[in-house]
């Protein structure tokens, strides 16, 4: 078993068997019926609202320690044809950061030497960094509670493990009207921790 089956299998990706329905229990067809697409042909309503994804290389920087991590999250980026770059730990990021200007950061909270929280500061008092939208990422459950306590400016929240789906619905969320990820309105603690006063209304 490979790498990329270990990730799939881990994650729980692939076919999943559908379950044996004994003939007795087959309904007609004007029963429950499955919901139509446009062009006619049933579609799981999940799949009525189209994806909203960011424009075709768009720059996004992974920065997380663990190598599977790292390889998962940018072959899924790379497969909606986004420009991946990646860290392994928050010095490299925060350089890379500000050397190629990325649109997207997905940020690990426990890095070795400084930590995602030390990271997100540094990220957000560089006048170069403050404006990219940054996506906290752990499976950490105690670092995921430190994020709701001191959220520190950071935009979202992502939680390991994660699908597919997960990634993309986080990267939607923070797309403007041009498919360009920007950060949402700061609350009032971001502004706080990073030392700037709130703005005048």
């Amino acid at each position: 078993m490979d790498i990329y089956d270990k990730i799939k299998r881990m994650f729980g990706w692939g076919p999943k068997a559908e379950p044996a329905r004994p003939a007795s229990a087959a309904a007609p067809a004007a029963v429950s019926p499955a919901v139509p697409a446009e062009g006619g042909n049933p579609t799981p309503e999940r799949r009525l609202k189209p994806r909203t994804n960011a424009r075709p290389g768009t720059r996004m920087l992974v920065i997380d320690d663990s190598a599977t991590i790292v390889a998962l999250l940018s072959r899924m980026l790379r497969q909606n044809e986004y420009h991946v770059l990646e860290a392994e730990d928050a010095e490299t990021g925060l350089e890379i950061a500000r050397t190629q200007s990325p649109e997207l950061i997905f940020l690990d909270i426990v890095l070795p030497g400084m930590d995602g929280f030390a990271a997100l500061r540094q990220l957000r008092r560089d006048p170069y960094t403050r404006d990219i939208p940054v996506i906290m990422i752990s499976g950490n459950e105690q670092a995921t509670e430190q994020f709701y306590v001191h959220r520190i400016g950071a935009d979202d929240f992502m939680k390991k493990p994660f699908s597919r789906a997960e990634v993309f619905a986080r990267v939607e969320r923070l797309l403007d009207a041009n498919q360009v990820p920007k950060r949402l309105p700061a609350q009032p603690q971001a502004a706080d921790a990073e030392g700037a006063p709130a703005s005048p209304a």
